[in-house]
Formats: C-alpha cells, structure tokens, sequence
C-alpha cells in the first residue's frame, strides 16, 4: 500500500508505482521546499513507508489502468460535452433578428453581443474552474458547471427581455466553459502521451467543429419553432449528457485520487504522517491560492504560454468573425435563404474534419518515433503541424474574401471557407495537445490561461467584423486577416526551434 517513489524506470516513477514521470516533473521543486509545516517535517523523519503511491503497475484505481470501456466511455462523454457547449455559442445567430425584432432593438453592436457574450463567459470561467478542479478533483465541478450551465439556458429560454437574455447567455457560458477546458486536462488523466493524440482528437472536434454545425442547426430551428426553442434543444440535450456524466464518471486526477487512500489509510493505520507521492506538503489555503494565481502565472510569467494563448486568441477570433459575416454573404450575393445560408457554414465544417484527421493520424505517430529513438518525447513534437495550418489559414482567408467580392461561384468561398477549416483545427490542436504535454499535472491551469485570452478573441474580434466588412468589403476586409494570419507564420517556427529552450529557462518554480 506504500510505495517507494525515489526510483525512476523508462519515464515511470517508482519501480511498482505506475506513476508517469510527467506529473513528476509538474510538482515544483520550490513548492516542496515551502512545505514545512508540522506535518512535513515530520515526514521527512519517516522512511519511505510514509509515501503512499498506486499499489503497483496494475493498481485499478490508477485512471492508465481502468478497462477501455470506461476510459472510452467517459472520453466520449467529455467530448459530447465539448461539443455541445461551443455548439450553443453559435446556434442562437440564426435567430438574432427575430430576437432583435421580438425587443425591439435595432442595434448591431447588441445583436453581435447576443453571440458573443456566450464565448466571454468560456474565457471568464475557467478563472474559477481549472483550479478547483485541481483542488477538488475534475468530477465535482463537472457536475456543478453542468448544472448551471443547463440551469441558466433554461434562463435563456424564458428571458423576458434583450438585458437578460444577454446575462443569462454570459451565465450559461461561464458555467459551460468547464468542459473544454477540464475535458482535455481529464483526457491526459486517463491516456498516456504516446496514445494522447486520437482521444484529443476526439475531443478537439467540439470546440471547432460544435460553432460550424451551430447556425446550421440553428437556422432551421429557430425558422420553424422559434428561437427560444434554440435554447429548449440545448436544455435537453446538456440535461442529458449531464446526467450520463453522473452516473458514470469517476475522478481521474491523480492527486485527488491519492489524497483519497491517503485519508483511508491514516484512519486504518492510525498513522497520521501518511502522505502521497504527488504532496506538495502545502495547506488547503495555500493550495487554493497556488491554484488561483497558477493559469495567471502560466500566462503571464512562461513565454509559450503567453506566445500561444495570443495566436489562439487570433484564429480563434478568425472563426467567430467569419460567423459574422457568412450568413450576410451568402444571402445578399449569392440569394441563399436563411435557411440554406446556414447550410454554407459546412465548409468550415468539412475543413475541421480533414484538419482533425491530420493531426490524430499525425501526432501520435511522431510522439511514438521519438519515444522509440530517444526514450523520451519533447511536447514540441506536437507543433510539427502547426506550419501547415499556419500556411492553409491565410490561402483560406483569402480565397474566400475574393471569390465573394467578385461573385464566382458559391462553392468557391466555400472551398476557401474549408481551407480555412483545416487551418484552424490543425493549429488549435496540435497548440492544446501541446500544452497538455508541457505542464502535465497543470495542463488544467494551462488550458484555462489559453483559453481566457482564446475567448476574448472570440467575444470581442465579431463587433468589428460587421463594420469591417461594411467599409473594406468582404475581399479587402478578409484580406486584412489574411495578411495578419501571414505576419504569424514564424510562430510555429519559433516553437520548434526555441520551444525547449523557453519552456526550460522559464520554468514556473512556484506553480
């Protein structure tokens, strides 16, 4: 039941403790030092039996040793989540002139706030959620953001007014923002890196592919039922998978779980200085304070982190400020109705296919090459991608804006519209797979730092997009993202040759 911890055998910790290396490596040093309390001291003066680890390579509480059901099962589930929850950023744009007309407002700005507002609570919320998770466990603030994410659409449903509809759109993505956020984080919980890639390809179809199938859902519903049944569908269906979560999903933080046999064991044992290998030794008030300031740190004080979460923030915002304009361009150039203008949105769809399937068929595949000739796999193999997105992104972009300024054929921007598809869904996921890779047992606190700054991208780059395109046109106004998308090619190039060295020269002590 204890374990020694002080070995290290091909990237495992303990020679019978099925602990990966990499959580290891997110433990800080100086967070241990810190720990001096009563309780740390006095383990210090206990031999090895103090430590509790998994009982050996085949412990069945170790989330790498679960049945493949359930890691499969629960996978599945976290990424019906997160798709589900980007879905319902963009389903409500179809009805937002019938929302406008229903309140009587006329204002852009406001009804470019009905959508938008959504995708600032996905960036405000991980704030709070990435760290309790890390406190608390994954499971309990899954449920708890569930609940109030179907809660507050139920809201939205009855909102008897524009002000309220707009806080309660802003309330349900705060709560909704959990899942994209802790999914990825959970994901890394229960697959090893060298199998990583096609769960996180899974996973990442939500949040690129949920706001492309959003207006087309969206568009015939909100014609046929009315747009609050928008928000009645997406009640239902979060009721539901919410409910599947509840029954089936078990805590998969390592930690948490640990921290769980230690409590046991001191009560069976009556052995008070019982702590687990992943301890850092702190109180629950400096954990929580370490958790709260941890995605800001990660953010502002480690270049990747910081360097990543802009260039999300940029194509993340590309994607949304598309929305703003797509429906407008495919009704008043090419006379689609609204209904068929929601059906155009499937080039971003189909692009977010054959980018997901790039980088699940791609990913892994380099992680094991490297791990077979070294041992070991750097997280920047994952960004090897990255340069073909970058590339597609802009060619995108701009084959979209022209072919529309200039009225050829519909499939034409539909095809730029698919390019720009596998553009962002490469670089957004080889982006999160690596930051999962890098901070590890922290990969909660560093997806929530990205996508704090990920979502403002997306909250804030669509109210400009409508008087963009109003005063450059949809060819020059494209064309102007698409010559910023340019300026950002060295990004991935600045990764892959000097990723290692900032990610070690500034590496957070104190996390």
């Amino acid at each position: 039941m204890a374990t020694d911890v002080s070995q290290h055998e091909k990237g495992w910790t303990s020679s019978n403790s099925k602990i990966p290396q990499e959580h290891f490596d997110g433990v800080s040093d100086q967070v241990h030092a810190e720990a001096v309390g009563p309780q740390a001291q006095l383990s210090q003066r206990r031999n090895s039996d103090a430590i509790v680890s998994w009982d050996g390579d085949d412990d069945p509480e170790n989330p790498y040793n679960w049945p493949a059901w359930r890691t499969n099962t629960y996978a599945a589930l976290l990424s019906l989540l997160a798709f589900l929850i980007p879905l319902a950023s963009s389903i409500i744009a179809p009805g937002v002139p019938a929302i406008m007309a229903e309140f009587g407002n006329d204002s852009p700005v406001l009804s470019a706030l009905v959508v938008s507002i959504y995708v600032l609570g996905l960036g405000i919320g991980p704030l709070l959620f990435a760290p309790l998770s890390e406190i608390y466990g994954r499971v309990i603030i899954f449920h708890i953001s569930n609940l109030g994410f179907v809660a507050f659409h139920v809201a939205c449903a009855l909102a008897p007014s524009l002000g309220s509809l707009i806080a309660f759109r802003f309330l349900a993505g705060f709560f909704g923002s959990c899942p994209p956020t802790n999914g990825g984080a959970s994901i890394a919980d229960m697959v090893p890196q060298h199998r990583r890639g096609v769960f996180m390809a899974g996973f990442a179809i939500g949040p690129v592919f949920g706001p492309v199938i959003g207006p087309v859902a969206g568009g015939f519903l909100s014609t046929a039922a009315g747009w609050r049944w928008v928000f009645w569908l997406v009640t239902i269906a979060g009721g539901a998978i919410g409910i599947a979560v509840l029954f089936l999903a078990k805590e998969t933080y390592a930690p948490v779980i640990l921290q769980r046999k230690v409590v046991r064991l001191r009560q069976q044992t009556g052995k008070p200085y019982l702590r687990h290998a992943l301890d850092t030794g702190l109180s629950p008030a400096a954990r929580l304070k370490h958790s709260f300031v941890r995605p800001m740190k990660l953010l502002v004080l480690s270049p990747i982190g910081a360097i990543s979460a802009v260039y999300m923030a940029v194509v993340y915002g590309y994607l949304y400020l598309m929305f703003s304009s797509i429906t407008q361009v495919f009704q008043e150039t090419y006379g689609f109705t609204p209904n068929l203008a929601g059906l155009a949105f499937l080039g971003l769809g189909v692009g977010s296919i054959i980018g997901i399937a790039v980088v699940s068929l791609t990913s892994d595949r380099q992680i094991r090459k490297q791990m077979e000739a070294t041992g070991s796999a750097k997280p920047e193999v994952r960004v090897q991608t990255v340069p073909i997105g970058n590339i597609l992104l802009p060619a995108g972009l701009f084959m979209y804006g022209w072919t529309a300024e200039y009225h050829v054929h519909w499939i034409a921007p539909i095809i730029g519209m698919a390019l720009v598809g596998i553009g962002n869904v490469i670089i957004f996921m080889s982006i999160i797979l690596y930051l999962v890779d890098a901070f590890t047992v922290y990969s909660a606190s560093a997806l929530a730092a990205n996508t704090i700054i990920r979502s403002l991208g997306g909250a804030f780059l669509p109210l400009a997009g409508l008087s963009l395109f109003a005063r450059l046109g949809v060819g020059w106004g494209n064309s102007l993202l698409g010559f910023i998308a340019v300026g950002l090619l060295p990004v991935p190039f600045l990764f892959l040759k000097y990723g290692e060295m900032l990610r070690k020269r500034y590496e957070i002590k104190d996390l």
